[in-house]
This record gives C-alpha cells, structure tokens and sequence, in this order.
C-alpha cells in the first residue's frame, strides 16, 4: 500500500500532553475517542486504512492521522509507538484489532492494549479462560477485566455488545420510565425522566423541589430545547425539558412518578432482534440471581460479572418475553436456548403481523437489531400502537438526541457507551467510571481519592474547574451522602463529579492521576 502521512496541524497543540494514544481505525467510535482525547490536549494519532476516510478524519480532528493498515508496524513507528501510552484498536476486523495489540506486546509490553471485539467465539475463548481464575477475579473491582488482562497481548477487552445490553438492563430494572445511572456501593442513583405535561414538576420551581420531594437529593442538569444546564434554585422546569436528578432508589421511583410516568410495573416485554444484543439481554432478564441460562459464551462465572449490577432482577412467574427475529436459524437457536421465552420469526417491519400478534399489548419494547433506523422506527411504531414504553438502541448521540424528542423512552447510543468504557482504562489511576450525559457535552466522574491526591484534606469551597463542575456524591466508610459547603475531601473517599467533557486535565490535575 501506497504510505502516507496526512498533513499534520500546526500551532501549538503538542504543548503540555497528558497522553499519547494510537487509534487504529477512523470509524465512529475511533473518530469520537480521538476527538474526545484531542480535546483535552492529549497527543493523538489515528491509523485508517480506509484513504477517503482517513484524508476526511484528517481535515476535521486535531491530531495526526496515517493512512495505512493497522497491523503495519512501519505505520505504529510512524505514529511513534515507541513513546506512546496506550494503544486502541477498534477496526471492523477483532482479528486485526487483538494481532496488533499481540505485535506491540512483544515490542513494547508496557504499552496499555485496548482492544474491541464482537465475535461470539472470540468472547466464548475470553470467558472460558476468565472461569478458570474466577476465585482471584471475582475479589478485583473490575471483576471482567481481572479475568481477561494480558490474554493475547491485551490488556483491556471491550465488548460492545455487552456494554450496551448492560445499560438496556439497567433501564429495565426501573421500567424503562427513563435513563438511571446507578454508582456501584451507592444507594443513589441518577435518574433522567423528561417532564410529562401537567405532571407535579410542571411549572414547579427547583427552590420548592424539596417540598414535592422531600428526601435528600439533587437536580444535576437540565435539558431543554437542545441545550444543557446546569439549573440554579430559580430555574423553573417545565413540560418537556428532560431532568436528571440524583437520589435514593426509592425516590427516583417517586421522582418518575411525580414528572408523569404512572404506569404499572413492567411484565410482557418484547425484544426486536434476536443476535448477540438481543440473546445478551434476554438472558439478563431471565437470569435468577443464582443460575444464568446458556448463552453464547458459555461460562457462568463472566457473565455473573457481566450482570452482576443488576439488584435483584428476578424472573417473576406474570413476566412473559418474547423475542421477534425474521432470520429462521437464528430463531430456532434462540428457541433452544430461551425456553422460557416465545421465539416469533417474524419481520418487524410488517404491519400486518403486529396486528395479528397483537404487540400492543406489550408494557415494554426493546429494539436491538443492527439498524438504528428500523430501531427508532419500529419503537415509534409500536407505542403509537399502544406498547406503553420503549428501548432502543442506535449508533450515536445525534440519533439517540432525535429519538429522545420523538418520544423514545429510553435511547442508547452505542458509540457513546463504548467511548466511555474505553475512556476509563485510558484514563486509569483512580478514576473508576465515566458516563455521559445529555448531548454528550457533560460528563460522570466516578473517582477515588488517593493518600497523595492534592486535594486531600481540602474543603469543597477549594474544588473549582475553570469550565464548572459539581461534586454530586460522596461514597465514604460504607455511607453515601450528597456533600454540602462543610465537606472535607478525605483519601478514601468514592467520589462523583459531574462537569464537562474538556474538563479531564484539571481533573485528573486536583486529584493527582497519572495515566
């Protein structure tokens, strides 16, 4: 292949790097991790094989780009491997994507490896070498990657799949009545609910809040007409806008409730798309607690790690699943594997079929076939027809931001989960989760704080970022608690920030992590 370097911009923008980090591939999940590295002044180069995709990634990103193949290792020096911090392989290819990470292991082993990989037998291998070090892994915090670090020169795998049917079980376990946040060891969570008309926060001003609400909690931010907020104790909400509030289980239930969504408890529950997504969350919705069903990797001990966020979310004996897939083998392997479940081989697409199988009468859809248009469609489709609420699942923010305002109930960009997953190994140290909300401008921080973290016996008043953050929760001794104007940071402490995307470099500079 004809090897070029595409112009590199000029200007100033290798002062002060926080990483060095190589993409190999420019689609939409390394195109967006780029972007989001670049923007915080990290040194980052993207390897495209693709020329027309690599000249047009070049002309929108501040970062080198090189128009080669990922596993050309003429390419990685280019880039310059031999000074870099962590290398991310996310091409179409898992195969190119874990040879690339094994070729830099064997020259630069202490290089972070991050690959992503989709195929069902490359999964079953990983998870079939986690179950023989489950005792070790299981007592790690990360219990997934404990289980599969270093395998094949990698040292993180990403699993979109997974990732993204994680979420759709989370959303779910509260009745799909909106996007929550849960925070591992916390009885909070963050729940976002967009505000039905004439619901008890219609017209209600946030300095009245804890009259309707009485418990202690937080109104994090505000969307509204397409932009975010962060809300004072004069903002008044209002129908439509979309909030996200920070409190205990119970009260995101009531919180739900209070901004319009009253219905019942979720109990027929129809999945669009029976392939690896679909399979993964039907499995989570019918796993006991105990004892998993089959499923395509094949290794209990990973996917109890895989879903062991979910706070019991047993199979009750009124739940009915019902997976619709128009491809017949795949059916019949689901049928196989789900007995529990109806298995309909059947277009989605057919109007005729969802009168004749009366799919209104679903409480809940959730749409995870590979195309995020069908997706939206079909959910729209169906809660017209009378489905009471609806999941789906689209490749990134600019359709999940469209599926939101026509009516979805809970969207989720996949792109945007694998962005974040990656994002917290790239960041490591001590920061422990990352999510992002609204548009995708504002981000999550679940962080621990070290001994020799400089913010260490600090009061609150002293944590400022120049673009505005808040500190929403403290984790400390087994307690959660929302912290006030006497809060003192203590080594120790699990603590979440909310504050934007551009915002990592005086983060990671308050709390001391090195990458």
């Amino acid at each position: 292949m004809n090897h070029s370097v595409l112009p590199e911009k000029s200007g100033g923008m290798w002062y002060d790097k926080l990483m060095r980090v190589i993409i190999i591939g420019a689609g939409t999940v390394g195109t967006a991790l780029a972007r989001q590295l670049a923007e915080s002044s990290n040194e980052v180069c993207l390897i495209e094989s693709n020329e027309e995709r690599a000249r047009h990634v070049s002309n929108r990103l501040d970062c080198m780009v090189i128009h080669d193949e990922g596993n050309s290792f003429t390419a990685l020096e280019e880039a310059g491997i031999a000074r870099t911090d962590a290398l991310v392989c996310v091409t179409n290819s898992d195969e190119i994507n874990i040879i690339v990470c094994g070729i830099v292991a064997a020259h630069y082993p202490d290089i972070l490896k991050i690959a992503r990989v989709r195929n069902e037998e490359y999964v079953r291998l990983i998870n079939e070498r986690g179950a023989l070090h489950n005792v070790s892994a299981m007592a790690a915090n990360n219990p997934e990657d404990a289980l599969t670090k270093g395998f094949l020169g990698v040292d993180y795998f990403v699993h979109p799949n997974v990732e993204a049917s994680r979420t759709a079980l989370a959303a779910i376990e509260h009745d799909a009545a909106g996007d929550v946040l849960s925070f591992a060891g916390s009885k909070y969570e963050l729940g976002s609910i967009e505000i039905a008309p004439g619901s008890a926060f219609d017209g209600l001003s946030l300095v009245n809040f804890r009259r309707v609400i009485t418990g202690e909690t937080l109104v994090a931010l505000l969307e509204r007409n397409g932009e975010c907020m962060l809300p004072s104790g004069s903002t008044a909400l209002a129908a439509g806008d979309r909030v996200h509030i920070l409190a205990t289980t119970d009260e995101i239930e009531q919180i739900f409730e209070l901004g319009g969504r009253k219905e019942g408890i979720i109990r027929k529950i129809g999945v669009v798309g029976g392939g690896q997504m679909g399979a993964l969350v039907v499995d989570g919705l019918l796993f006991h607690g105990e004892k998993p069903h089959q499923n395509i990797t094949q290794a209990a001990p990973k996917i109890q790690s895989f879903f062991s966020f979910v706070k019991g979310m047993i199979l009750k004996s009124t739940r009915k699943i019902l997976i619709i897939e128009r491809d017949y083998e795949l059916c019949k392997n689901l049928s196989a594997r789900f007995p529990d479940a109806v298995v309909l081989n059947e277009d989605i697409s057919d109007e005729s079929f969802i009168r004749e199988e009366r799919l209104n009468g679903l409480d809940l859809i959730v749409t995870v076939t590979g195309n995020q248009e069908l997706n939206i469609i079909a959910a729209l489709y169906l809660k017209s027809a009378g489905v009471r609420r609806a999941i789906a699942m689209v490749a990134s923010d600019g359709y999940a931001a469209i599926a939101r305002r026509l009516g979805i109930d809970v969207v989720i960009p996949i792109k945007s989960v694998i962005v974040d997953s990656i994002m917290i190994k790239l960041l490591g140290g001590n920061v422990r989760a990352i999510h992002r909300l609204g548009d995708g401008s504002i981000a999550v921080f679940e962080i621990e704080v070290g001994p020799a973290a400089p913010i260490v016996d600090q009061p609150i008043t002293e944590f400022k970022i120049s673009q505005g953050a808040l500190v929403m929760l403290v984790q400390r001794n087994g307690e959660s608690f929302i912290p006030h104007g006497d809060y003192i940071f203590r080594s120790g402490d699990r603590i979440v920030i909310e504050a934007k995307n551009d915002s990592e470099k005086e983060i990671k500079k308050k709390f001391g992590i090195d990458s």
